[in-house]
């Protein structure tokens, strides 16, 4: 993996104090013992590679420096997605009117991992749409690891993880898998139609007895929902859940159908994605960042361009140097939407199985499902 770290910014070198969130929103709905276990299993087989991706996470954000090639790449193999979610952007009119749906073609895929393996730790398969729906979803996780990508992992629903298509992907390699599971029983069935509580569950239960079969470890499954589906009875959620994965997590809901009008920010606040990762679309145009769903501000074309030139190239620079400057920000209009900046209070108390967990809400956001 390459260590090389350039462009510092601003350019005198002088870090002032910021507001720069790592991976904000989401949050723990489990033990520390069992998050610490999670990053042991995730890590086993590159230790030392591990423990440096997690560290350069943060620090290369804090102090606003450019590696050689991004941390993380995310490549969308699909935009399209077969649930109607009463919470998703997808659905809209507003996203369909500006996304093309379609799959990432292989071939700027392997393209891709030639140029990154070695060079870049981590990819991640999905964004906007569910990645299990292209053809080559398969052949993508076998070839990135078979060209030493160290993790693997993508967001689905979960609905293809069975029988002898779950065994092909957990013979492929992939690392980690995060199923969103908003809610248990018919809240679980309200909002992730069509799709049912019993058979999502089931599905976990077959992945857990197959880990077990097959004597691995990984793929590390985390399941995730949003907060307003869980809020009611937490500790159900999580005893339903635990036995099956190997970390819960939940993250408040944000204003995905771009519905608040009066949004409060951070001070000071400067963006860790544009430090960390750069984020490839399905159709090969290459976005600002991974909050960017309507590809609004694109930065590249993967199809013409490397990532190393697109990642060095004067878009991406431009938007960082956008985030130097006090509220800079506000100039953008993908992150006057987004919720990194945004406000947020520890406002909310929860308890599971007698552990306090702390919610932290966004400033006039409603944590309504469909709001």
């Amino acid at each position: 993996m390459s260590n090389i770290i350039i462009n510092a910014l601003p350019a005198d070198g002088a870090y002032e104090e910021r507001y720069i969130p790592i991976n904000k929103g989401h949050f723990d709905l489990d033990t520390s013992g069992r998050a610490r276990a999670f990053s042991e299993k995730l890590a086993q087989g590159w230790e030392k590679e591990y423990e440096e991706y997690r560290r350069l996470w943060v620090d290369l954000a804090k102090t606003r420096q450019v590696r050689d090639y991004p941390l993380l790449v995310d490549l969308e193999l699909s935009s399209r997605c077969n649930l109607n979610c009463p919470m998703c952007y997808t659905t809209t009119e507003a996203f369909l009117s500006k996304v093309d749906r379609k799959y990432m073609e292989i071939d700027l895929f392997k393209k891709i991992i030639d140029e990154i393996a070695g060079k870049v730790f981590a990819v991640r398969l999905s964004l906007r749409g569910e990645a299990t729906l292209n053809r080559h979803f398969l052949e993508a996780v076998q070839y990135a690891k078979q060209n030493g990508i160290k993790e693997v992992s993508l967001l689905t629903h979960g609905k293809k993880f069975t029988g002898n298509f779950l065994r092909q992907v957990v013979e492929a390699g992939i690392d980690w898998i995060t199923i969103s599971v908003d809610g248990i029983g018919e809240t679980y069935n309200s909002i992730r139609k069509p799709l049912k509580w019993e058979e999502t569950l089931g599905r976990l239960k077959e992945i857990k007895t197959l880990k077990t079969e097959m004597g691995v470890l990984k793929p590390v499954i985390k399941v995730q929902g949003i907060w307003p589906a869980i809020r009611e009875n937490p500790t159900a959620y999580y005893n339903a859940l635990e036995p099956y994965t190997d970390l819960i997590a939940f993250n408040p809901l944000i204003d995905y159908l771009r519905k608040d009008a009066e949004i409060v920010y951070e001070e000071n606040f400067a963006c860790p994605q544009l430090y960390q990762r750069l984020v490839v679309g399905s159709d090969g145009k290459v976005m600002m960042c991974s909050n960017d769903e309507d590809a609004l501000h694109p930065v590249g074309d993967a199809y013409k361009q490397t990532i190393h030139e697109i990642w060095h190239g004067d878009a991406m620079n431009n938007v960082r140097q956008q985030h130097s400057h006090p509220d800079g920000f506000k100039e953008l209009e993908v992150c006057r939407h987004c919720y990194y900046p945004r406000k947020a209070v520890p406002d909310e108390t929860a308890y599971v199985g007698g552990r306090k967990i702390t919610i932290e809400n966004y400033v006039n956001r409603a944590q309504q499902v469909g709001k």
